[in-house]
């Protein structure tokens, strides 16, 4: 089993569509050549919430990943696995690693929130009957602990000692919370990689200690997230926190204002205000930015590109 290294930035890519929702492909390779070729981004993920995976069909899903692969070469490409059986999630695995995917990440089925992920026992079994249908790897999709899907550190480790788990992405939405699964995945294998996800805890995730970045934002300013990891990689605490204060205003216009579930139409509006893409629209029930915010992530997004802090050329 080849094992990619997703030490690094990984930028989660948006998915552009056009107005008939169709999928924008003049789009998304612009948007690969600005997010996904720059060097000091290790790897792709594509297919997850961020490119609206769960509201593709299986041969939209194909084609994102043989796309992507063709436009970035060699660079890992990681493809979400969006289900809700874990019949339905192998069959899903299986094509994604056709269709050229390296590594599965595995989303926890909504079965799994109804108490389950509580303890090891079904999240296990799941995670280890898909890791022996497939014949790449595959990465474990942590959600924040107050969503009833995420796994305490006791299930993560016992994932971790599977031997086809080679990363965690880390979306707990605690330090308390990152830091014991941390500690309890590095127990239990330390070659599995722990790959911060959590949009307001960055700097100190990476501070306490991390093997990359897993971010939808990365999709939307690249050169900032390859600075912070070289930043955490030189252990320059000084520089990490003056990237962090030019990243902090792009956060809280993407994270910011309530729901959350928009952030990746927010970041599809600063795209296109980039010039990246033509249309910011998400697939339904996602719904577009109303017009104030709009204007909101456009003002600030012009500040960062002023500031050079986002350079779409």
């Amino acid at each position: 089993m080849k094992k990619p290294d997703l030490r690094g930035v990984t930028v989660a890519t948006v998915l552009p569509f056009n107005d008939d929702l169709t999928i924008d492909w003049e789009g998304y390779a612009r948007l690969l050549d600005y997010c996904a070729c720059p060097d000091g981004i290790a790897a792709v993920f594509v297919n997850g919430h961020a490119g609206e995976g769960a509201s593709l069909s299986d041969e939209e899903r194909q084609a994102v990943i043989a796309r992507t692969r063709a436009h970035i070469g060699e660079k890992p490409l990681l493809a979400g696995i969006i289900a809700h059986s874990t019949a339905d999630v192998i069959s899903q695995a299986r094509l994604a690693e056709a269709a050229g995917a390296d590594c599965a990440v595995l989303f926890p089925p909504a079965a799994l929130g109804g108490g389950a992920s509580a303890t090891s026992r079904a999240p296990v079994s799941f995670v280890r009957s898909v890791s022996e249908a497939i014949a790449i790897p595959v990465s474990i999709f942590q959600y924040p602990v107050a969503s009833g899907f995420g796994y305490s550190p006791q299930t993560l480790a016992e994932m971790a000692a599977i031997d086809r788990v080679i990363a965690v992405k880390e979306g707990s939405d605690t330090m308390l919370a990152y830091d014991e699964n941390r500690r309890a995945v590095k127990k239990a294998d330390p070659e599995v990689a722990v790959l911060p996800s959590n949009y307001n805890w960055f700097l100190p995730q990476l501070a306490v200690g991390g093997d990359g970045i897993l971010s939808g934002l990365v999709s939307l300013a690249p050169h900032l997230f390859i600075e912070l990891w070289q930043a955490s990689v030189a252990d320059d605490l000084k520089a990490m926190r003056a990237v962090n204060e030019r990243l902090y205003p792009i956060v809280k216009a993407i994270y910011g204002p309530a729901p959350i579930v928009d952030m990746h139409t927010r970041m599809k509006v600063g795209l296109k205000e980039l010039g990246l893409i033509r249309n910011a629209d998400p697939r339904p029930p996602l719904l577009p930015v109303l017009p104030g915010l709009y204007d909101d992530i456009a003002t600030t997004l012009g500040a960062a590109r002023r500031a050079s802090d986002i350079r779409p050329t």
